[in-house]
């Protein structure tokens, strides 16, 4: 959004950030469910409170005013409240990259047939969804370009596997072995249209699903429609996430809090807020495994 080629339209002049953890320090005299010095978020859409809201989108730090400020007043609707075992800088990573990780994995309400995840690139997305996989007994295959980022993700846990999709000629094979032959229940595609097809090809037989949440590469493709045909053959299904709702938000803190989940390994680094300008130019490099956090 900074550097202008984000292709949506934002708030002119806007506070950017979706992401934020903060402390009550005032409330109306109508707010029943919070209190001072509650450790609360925002939720990412102020017009999405449950799944079956049918409003406009509105955004934070894009539609509406972003987080990256000292104080800020909202409604209590748009607050939850965050796991209390996580410090400051893991908890501001759920609004957005956590929410929509939950999302893209049906917020795992199929978990007893869930075995299996791919997960494209190591951003905050892949790698929140990753951490819920570890915590949820699934596994993760997480792909990437660098074996060192690869070699790192691993350590997280003894399920979780890696594909270089660089050196790597024919990923489906190799999901197809990393899997004994299934393939993944749920694809995480952060990086565009483009590779929807090549997604098809990763999931199960029967009823796998490609989760759509981003577009790193572009919103274009070369393939033709009919290249999508192999969800009918499939049984399989995309679908578009943008976020959710707040019922997410609580459902996914609620898990967080239940399986005591460290979110420490999705904080990559940490900037001051006079430093914002260069966490900025730092999440725009790529460097970045998991989230880039400013504190103020």
């Amino acid at each position: 959004m900074l550097n202008g080629i984000y292709p949506v339209e934002v708030e002119e002049q806007g506070i950017p950030c979706s992401n934020a953890a903060a402390e009550v320090v005032a409330i109306g005299s109508r707010v029943k469910d919070f209190s001072k010095g509650d450790h609360i978020s925002v939720i990412f859409d102020l017009n999405s409170i449950t799944r079956y809201d049918d409003e406009p989108q509105c955004a934070l730090g894009g539609d509406t005013s972003g987080v990256l400020r000292e104080y800020a007043v909202y409604q209590d609707k748009h607050l939850v409240q965050l796991p209390k075992h996580l410090s400051w800088e893991e908890a501001a990573t759920i609004t957005c990259a956590g929410v929509t990780a939950w999302n893209s994995l049906d917020g795992l309400t199929t978990l007893s047939k869930l075995r299996s995840t791919l997960l494209q690139g190591t951003g905050g997305v892949s790698m929140f969804a990753l951490l819920i996989c570890i915590a949820a007994g699934v596994q993760p295959i997480i792909t990437s370009s660098s074996d060192e980022k690869l070699e790192t993700i691993k350590k997280l846990g003894s399920q979780v596997r890696g594909i270089n999709y660089k050196t790597t000629q024919d990923q489906a094979s190799e999901v197809k072995r990393l899997t004994d032959g299934r393939g993944v229940d749920f694809v995480i595609n952060n990086t565009g249209p483009a590779s929807i097809p090549a997604d098809i090809s990763f999931l199960r037989q029967r009823g796998g699903t490609v989760s759509l949440v981003g577009f790193l590469d572009g919103v274009g493709g070369d393939w033709q429609p009919a290249a999508i045909m192999a969800l009918m053959g499939k049984s399989a299904r995309i679908k578009g996430i943008a976020t959710g709702s707040k019922e997410d938000y609580i459902n996914l803190n609620q898990f967080l809090e239940e399986k005591k989940v460290s979110l420490a390994p999705l904080v990559d680094r940490v900037f001051s807020f006079e430093e914002s300008p260069a966490a900025f130019d730092y999440l725009y490099s790529g460097k970045h495994v998991g989230k880039v956090v400013i504190k103020i």
